[in-house]
């Protein structure tokens, strides 16, 4: 049984107004398939509009596919969606709070829904913020007082209070300055390791992907155009024997898409 599986996946939008007689529809994802070993992370790798987040919410059960076929830790995410939920946790770029509230009282409001004791929240709380950079003292900060990089942080806090066998992350240091971003990475390697988690990261930063994942999908316009290990992808993408050792990530996407990848969108290269 694999963490995740997906098998001839589609979601098509309609673009325009509802109530325009010259609607397009336009596939955000395109029959993508591929399959997550437990304990793997799995980097998602793709420019803005390839598909990278519809996809990631297909998987968390928030969109549902119009075709093909989901599955999360055996289970399909249509036919058994509540049992799904309880088996995943998501950090998403837009992570939603109550903003009025503090950090802590958002993280035990959320330990208190996955049945954590009361007695257990604080420290938990404060052992993840603390590996992440967060100072105790900020815990009774409003949520809207927050930089975005410290709101980040407390995302990915709320999605690790109980550690699920499968995570979700939608790119999830967006935001944060370098220090930061190192922290969260080197949490990640903690959570793969000491809970043996499958880990999905979505990422439009090429180290991270690097650095992070046992293997990286490249998607473009919806579809992915290859998957594999660095050493895979290096082989798909070299001109040369030297490359096959040497090439980066970025000139492989480049090569693979014929797109270079910024934080802002996409280039189209001749």
């Amino acid at each position: 049984m694999f963490a995740i599986e997906c098998h001839e996946v589609c979601k098509t939008f309609q673009d325009g107004n509802w109530w325009s007689k010259q609607r397009k529809q336009f596939k955000a994802v395109d029959h993508v398939s591929f399959q997550v070993p437990k304990g793997e992370v799995f980097g998602l790798l793709g420019t803005n509009g390839s598909g990278k987040s519809t996809l990631i919410r297909m998987l968390s059960t928030l969109l549902l596919p119009d075709s093909g076929s989901v599955r999360i830790m055996g289970l399909d995410i249509e036919a058994s969606a509540m049992e799904v939920r309880r088996l995943i946790n998501r950090v998403a770029v837009d992570a939603a709070f109550f903003k009025k509230l503090s950090a802590w009282e958002n993280l035990s409001y959320s330990a208190r829904l996955y049945g954590i004791h009361p007695g257990q929240n604080r420290e938990r709380i404060v052992g993840i913020l603390t590996r992440l950079g967060l100072k105790e003292a900020k815990l009774h900060d409003s949520i809207e007082d927050m930089s975005r990089g410290m709101q980040q942080k407390v995302a990915i806090a709320r999605a690790l209070i109980a550690v699920p066998p499968v995570l979700l992350l939608d790119e999830p240091t967006t935001g944060l300055d370098p220090v930061s971003k190192r922290e969260v990475r080197n949490f990640i390697r903690e959570v793969r390791q000491d809970h043996a988690t499958s880990i999905l990261l979505t990422t439009h930063d090429m180290q991270e992907a690097e650095e992070l994942c046992d293997r990286i999908a490249i998607m473009s316009e919806g579809r992915l155009v290859k998957v594999g290990s660095m050493e895979v992808l290096r082989a798909a993408a070299a001109k040369t024997h030297e490359e096959k050792q040497t090439l980066g990530l970025e000139e492989i996407f480049f090569r693979l898409t014929g797109k270079s990848i910024h934080e802002e969108g996409m280039t189209y290269v001749s």
